[in-house]
């Protein structure tokens, strides 16, 4: 069992969820571990991996309002149910994510070979987790309004360095959403994000002995590692959600930017 794929398991599913961006970690982690890139098949797979995290932590949620949906389009009455602004949030964040995400691409491919700037980009992350002590704590419900700040705001995160759980749910906190609301809504919006982004991927890869064959040894248990630490990750990061307790995030990625910059400063 390779090593080197079980630990971009692990980094990648510990950081998806939590909010210290795992593309910044992975960025990081190449430059100064020596980690090669992930193939993009077994960058894929582990990105299906955490993205079924979500799928298997919220299923009864997403069950719920994906039936509230559908049955908004048949009565009134279910228009007032809770699924029917769900859906409707989520669908105008999906499709405001495009547009600062798309804009970002020729950015954000420059940016993974500066760890400098990728370093300064945690140093951001961790002024806005810090920023959360400054938030009042309020009782709003996920709407449009809501769904077009957090969809805008996942957009930018593509950025390495900046959380999107953490962004996204300090989003959703400013908008007025109580903790819980939050952090349920940042998830399900990344669902169809990342699917969306999986699927672009893939096209890239042409078919699927292509993808076979330059998967890594020990790729499955890369994936595996990636699904039970990441499912793990989302309920520490509930709890502490819940609990507003945002500052071991921020004094974490402060340190890690701050210890890079001063690596990259002293080997330059």
């Amino acid at each position: 069992m390779p090593v080197h794929s079980l630990l971009l398991g692990l980094l990648q599913g510990v950081t998806e969820f939590l909010p210290v961006s795992s593309s910044g970690h992975l960025a990081l982690a190449q430059w100064l571990l020596g980690f090669r890139e992930a193939p993009l098949p077994f960058d894929l797979l582990l990105h299906v991996a955490t993205m079924a995290v979500t799928v298997v932590y919220f299923r009864k949620d997403l069950l719920r309002f994906l039936l509230d949906w559908i049955g908004g389009f048949l009565s009134a009455d279910n228009r007032r149910k809770e699924g029917w602004r769900y859906g409707w949030a989520v669908a105008v964040g999906t499709i405001v994510t495009a547009f600062p995400a798309l804009g970002l691409k020729s950015l954000v491919e420059r940016m993974i070979h500066f760890p400098w700037a990728v370093a300064a980009a945690l140093l951001v992350t961790s002024l806005l987790l810090f920023s959360t002590c400054r938030l009042p704590r309020r009782s709003g419900q996920v709407s449009l309004s809501s769904g077009l700040l957090v969809g805008f705001v996942q957009g930018l995160a593509v950025i390495p360095g900046i959380s999107r759980s953490g962004s996204t749910i300090i989003a959703g906190l400013a908008a007025g959403l109580k903790p819980e609301e939050a952090f349920r809504f940042s998830f399900l919006l990344s669902i169809p994000a990342i699917f969306g982004a999986t699927l672009l991927q893939w096209r890239e890869l042409g078919d699927w002995g292509r993808f076979t064959a330059v998967l890594p040894e020990g790729w499955l248990w890369g994936t595996a590692a990636a699904f039970v630490a990441g499912y793990a990750s989302l309920a520490i990061l509930r709890r502490a959600v819940t609990l507003g307790r945002w500052k071991g995030f921020a004094c974490y990625c402060l340190l890690v930017g701050l210890g890079a910059l001063g690596l990259f400063f002293f080997k330059g």
